[in-house]
């Protein structure tokens, strides 16, 4: 995975009420690449909103099996990550970038 524009990594933020509850604790849920890990995504936090991240959670979520007009499909699944900012910071997301 070299030469990877960091812009790339991050597909949206999260806004669920379970992510809402985090960011009282300075955490914020992105929804990432498959391919992206922990560093790259330390990397395009800090470079595009410009704070310091402590610490990065990932996590796969597995697709599902849904019955749509009576056949089967599969909806895929992803990754999210949790990041950890620096107490004091904040990223205001209904702003944009």
């Amino acid at each position: 995975m070299s030469k990877v524009n960091l812009l790339d990594i991050i597909i949206s933020p999260k806004i669920t009420e379970k992510a809402t509850a985090l960011s009282e604790y300075n955490k914020i849920v992105f929804h990432v690449k498959n391919s992206a890990n922990k560093k790259i995504i330390k990397k395009s936090i800090e470079k595009i909103f410009k704070v310091n991240v402590v610490k990065v959670n990932t996590i796969n979520t597995k697709g599902k099996t849904k019955i749509v007009r009576g056949k089967k499909s599969f909806k895929s699944g992803y990754k999210k990550a949790v990041v950890t900012l620096k107490k004091g910071q904040s990223i205001d997301l209904s702003t944009g970038i």
